[in-house]
């Protein structure tokens, strides 16, 4: 098990008193496991001890404006992909056949793609076998985190140590592809309801709104598992 990729997805899900309670250990299976670069580490057990900090109210307030009302850092990442098209259903029902040949059931209420649940998938993994399928979306967490530096967001830093657990530079083109499309403020309602509109929602066979079980894009692999093990409980009770 690679605790550092369980690390990472828990300081990704919705703030708790349970993952502040726990930030000590965090910090400790991080230092323990090695597998990031010395600066890559201070940096993020810096993220955790302000995490541990910050009021709860402030830390979800953020979060939810973060990640919750702007579709540009959804932490969805077939969001980046295919927004609300016609494959992004398949690729979900695709990403969680993998999560099932695995022996990892996610309910019909949890999105697949949804990047906790990733990164818990990671951590059950190997570490040569988890760098090759974080390589797959890796230009997606590379752009999510160039936005959340401009924002000037301390989240940007465990998006960074992603990158340095990936161990190789995302494609530049496809990183830029992604941070072409239009940045959405969530404060300004008529900038949201112009996006909205333009995202036409469409569905049929293969899209999986029969089963319940969202969709997204092929090529990504599969995740899940937990810090504590709230995250599959979070991302079932916010999705």
């Amino acid at each position: 098990m690679i605790k550092t990729f369980k690390v990472l997805s828990a300081v990704l899900s919705y703030p708790s008193v349970d993952l502040q309670a726990a930030v000590d250990d965090m910090k400790s299976a991080v230092r323990e496991e090695a597998l990031l670069a010395p600066e890559l580490i201070e940096s993020l057990s810096a993220f955790l001890n302000e995490f541990s900090h910050t009021d709860l109210y402030e830390l979800q307030e953020r979060y939810v404006l973060l990640f919750d009302r702007t579709r540009s850092l959804s932490l969805h990442l077939f969001e980046h992909i295919h927004g609300e098209s016609r494959e992004r259903g398949q690729a979900m029902v695709d990403l969680a056949e993998q999560y099932r040949q695995k022996g990892l059931v996610i309910s019909n209420r949890e999105l697949p793609d949804y990047l906790p649940l990733f990164l818990e998938y990671l951590s059950t993994m190997e570490m040569p076998e988890a760098r090759d399928v974080l390589a797959q979306p890796l230009h997606i967490i590379a752009a999510l985190g160039q936005r959340l530096q401009r924002r000037d967001s301390s989240y940007a830093v465990p998006f960074a140590a992603l990158e340095g657990l990936a161990a190789l530079v995302p494609e530049s083109q496809a990183v830029q592809a992604i941070l072409d499309e239009l940045e959405d403020n969530p404060e300004d309602f008529e900038q949201l309801d112009q996006i909205w509109q333009e995202s036409e929602v469409v569905f049929g066979p293969g899209t999986g709104q029969d089963s319940g079980c969202p969709q997204d894009s092929p090529g990504l692999s599969s995740v899940r598992v937990a810090v504590p093990s709230q995250t599959m409980k979070q991302a079932s009770s916010k999705h």
